[in-house]
């Protein structure tokens, strides 16, 4: 009885298990244990209610009108409310699924305001699709709908399906294409393999799967040397490299034959 593993049981042991049973003994009745939540629960609550841990405003920085309100929208907050009640990171889950944002973070700064810094992302092409006009950012990503092109007559047109996921291709083609802004009105995507350019007065350029910008560039040359496509042509087809074939209007067929007629009618 005199070792010390004896006496530390006898001194630390037999008062835990008396206070350990009389608990259990405590516990043991569920109105008492449902009280005892409700208390934790309370003073949680209180502490977490404290004035500097309440979020009062939100605050949008980096972000347009437009898309300010769509994230005042669909974030779920009624002011004021707990900085612990705050799932930032779902928050900005959310705010970063709007099309027209591409990335964006959240904090909670002093002063009780959520701060929500956005970066938008840039359109740089309309997109033409079934269901009306897209903008599009340089990765293809969506940035949302444009109600009529005369809203952006900056930004080019493409359309036809898989144009969306060649847009990189579709800024190098409109940037070789300067010299004829002025009649461009757009590109169309044909098979979702290649490209078709698309000028004023019906004139499209047809362009090979690949090398297409090499292909445009070698027509614009052709015409800034003998103003080709100033000439009543329908199509200048590009698609075999080895062997381009342009196509006239139905006037200057006729009007070939009526000379090659006049011609042999001479002879």
């Amino acid at each position: 009885m005199l070792t010390p593993l004896f006496r530390v049981v006898l001194r630390v042991g037999l008062p835990m298990a008396a206070v350990l049973g009389a608990g259990g003994i405590y516990l043991a009745d569920q109105e008492r244990r449902e009280a005892i939540i409700t208390t934790i629960q309370d003073y949680r609550r209180s502490f977490e209610e404290r004035p500097e841990f309440m979020v009062k405003l939100l605050a949008i920085d980096g972000a347009s009108n437009s898309v300010s309100e769509d994230i005042r929208d669909i974030l779920p907050l009624d002011f004021p409310v707990s900085s612990f009640d705050l799932d930032l990171d779902a928050m900005r889950a959310t705010v970063t699924g709007l099309d027209a944002v591409q990335s964006a973070s959240l904090r909670v700064r002093q002063g009780g305001v959520l701060q929500v810094d956005v970066t938008e992302r840039v359109p740089v092409m309309v997109w033409r699709t079934q269901d009306g006009l897209e903008l599009l950012d340089a990765d293809g990503v969506l940035v949302g709908p444009l109600l009529a092109r005369d809203k952006r007559p900056d930004l080019p047109l493409i359309a036809g399906a898989g144009a969306d996921r060649n847009v990189a291709e579709a800024l190098e083609l409109v940037a070789a294409a300067g010299p004829l802004t002025t009649r461009l009105r757009g590109l169309v995507r044909v098979g979702e393999r290649r490209w078709d350019v698309v000028l004023n007065r019906n004139q499209r350029i047809l362009l090979p799967e690949t090398d297409a910008v090499q292909a445009l560039e070698r027509v614009i040359a052709m015409h800034q040397a003998v103003d080709m496509l100033s000439r009543d042509l329908v199509t200048v087809d590009l698609r075999l490299s080895n062997r381009p074939t342009v196509r006239m209007t139905s006037v200057a067929v006729e009007e070939l034959w009526r000379m090659k007629s006049l011609e042999f009618g001479e002879e």
